[in-house]
């Protein structure tokens, strides 16, 4: 709500330590530079994890069942793929309209909405009587996760300042850690009811976990309705100075007085519109677009086949059993994913964005060729060649897998960062769908030898983070932004 519309500021009078906000560049500033502790921010954090915690969990919750999906609806290797990728067709549906409307309606409105697609989508997946049903609400649970990765890496970045403990790197960087957490989950709920359930309930295993995402799903939602605020700056760049200087002094604890009127600039950026998606291609852009391009492709590639493949891979090409499989991508995604994007959390304000994408990219080449050597493997080798596929889990959360979402999310100012975002999503996602669909029928076709193919994605990753040495890291983007009167 822009300022010319009387609404009240209940703030106290001014002190000599107080921010006096004059434009959307005093709110940009205070933010990035903001000093002392950010309880209310921190909670907004908190919450934007626990939206990205659903995405994950929704994304992962078919992976063990994949197996016996197929085997219950009598599927091919083409329709097991289309399964799988179904969740990605929505994801990019979703990313380019999320990413639009969140920076042309704000954060709020859209964060409060997209739980509901989890909801519904979670319990349809579960009571789905055949496959195409369950492509149906897997493409609904994808607009859902589309809709809610842009405004979520929105408030990280948002909601934290520029350098310092807690900055915007480490945040949106732990985007990672939640992901493999919530992969981790639903493993753990996998291995509690496959021990206590009887074994003629295993073929609706899978509808069990699929279900148990609406749960906190609702609690997500009901737990936003109480402590999410709108993004200061987002407001500030609408012209409503007046709610921006509320949510500074009650959830970042800064102490923003508004100055008076006749000191106040009321230019905005330009407001998001079809074109905002070619501003990421203009001469100021387009090499951090290409650059996050990069680093979400060719990720992208290695991750859906190992990650979402790994029940695939132990059970099928490695000849295990059901318990070792669950075991086995339990601790791939809670020891090693959660670790490894703890560790990328850890040292991203030092190594930077890009050389923590580089060393991630070289090591997954490494174990993905020494897997593709192995062949199948047998006795002792076995605990090798999943410690590979653990290896490769670990770099991707701590290095291209955190990366992707610190270069498409940080690159761009707070006018254009959902748009950003959700173009990023957009790419990311529909190569996911050739990944998914691809990598069941070149598996079943080529057995272990499909590590061949898929090293060369983060080799090429490698190459592209060398060449292009733009590091999103620490960077005050959002001074670059170029304001007009209202």
């Amino acid at each position: 709500m822009p300022l010319s519309q009387n609404k009240t500021l209940t703030t106290p009078p001014q002190t000599a330590a107080a921010v006096v906000i004059r434009s959307a560049k005093d709110v940009a500033n205070a933010l990035a530079y903001q000093q002392g502790p950010q309880k209310g921010a921190f909670a907004v954090v908190v919450l934007a994890l626990g939206g990205i915690f659903m995405d994950a969990y929704d994304f992962s919750s078919l992976a063990f069942g994949i197996t016996q999906i197929k085997t219950q609806f009598g599927l091919d290797g083409f329709t097991t793929g289309l399964v799988n990728a179904s969740i990605f067709v929505g994801a990019v549906i979703g990313a380019l309209g999320g990413g639009y409307l969140v920076d042309r309606f704000g954060r709020y409105r859209l964060f409060m909405a997209d739980m509901v697609f989890f909801v519904v989508a979670a319990l349809g997946c579960a009571l789905s009587p055949n496959e195409w049903w369950l492509i149906f609400f897997r493409v609904v649970m994808g607009i859902g996760v589309g809709l809610d990765l842009p405004v979520a890496m929105a408030f990280l970045a948002e909601f934290s300042r520029l350098r310092g403990k807690g900055n915007r790197s480490q945040r949106v960087n732990s985007w990672s850690p939640a992901w493999y957490g919530a992969t981790g989950v639903g493993y753990v709920i996998v291995l509690i009811l496959f021990l206590s359930l009887p074994a003629e309930q295993y073929d609706h295993l899978w509808r069990y976990v699929v279900g148990f995402g609406a749960v906190p799903a609702l609690v997500v939602l009901i737990v936003r309705r109480r402590y999410l605020a709108e993004s200061p700056q987002w407001l500030a760049n609408q012209g409503d100075l007046v709610g921006a200087v509320d949510i500074l002094r009650t959830k970042h604890n800064i102490d923003a007085v508004l100055a008076d009127k006749s000191e106040l600039d009321l230019a905005v950026p330009a407001k998001a519109s079809s074109k905002s998606f070619s501003v990421l291609f203009s001469p100021q852009y387009r090499l951090r677009t290409i650059a996050a391009i990069c680093v979400s492709v060719f990720s992208t590639f290695g991750y859906n086949a190992v990650a979402y493949g790994t029940p695939l891979i132990i059970s099928t090409m490695f000849k295990q059993g059901p318990l070792v499989t669950i075991l086995s991508s339990l601790v791939i995604n809670f020891g090693f994913g959660v670790g490894g994007g703890l560790l990328g959390v850890a040292l991203v304000s030092r190594q930077g964005a890009r050389k923590l994408a580089m060393i991630g990219f070289a090591v997954q080449t490494a174990s993905l060729l020494i897997l593709a050597i192995l062949g199948i493997p047998s006795g002792i080798l076995v605990i090798f060649a999943v410690l590979m596929l653990a290896t490769f889990i670990f770099f991707q959360a701590m290095g291209p897998g955190a990366q992707l979402m610190a270069y498409s999310t940080l690159s761009y100012p707070t006018s254009l960062r959902g748009v950003g975002v959700g173009f990023n999503q957009a790419v990311q996602r529909s190569f996911s769908i050739v990944s998914l669909i691809a990598f069941p029928v070149l598996a079943t076709s080529m057995g272990t030898n499909v590590f061949w193919i898929i090293a060369m994605a983060p080799l090429l990753g490698t190459l592209a983070v060398v060449l292009i040495k733009w590091d999103p890291t620490g960077k005050d983007v959002d001074a670059e932004e170029n304001y007009v009167a209202a």
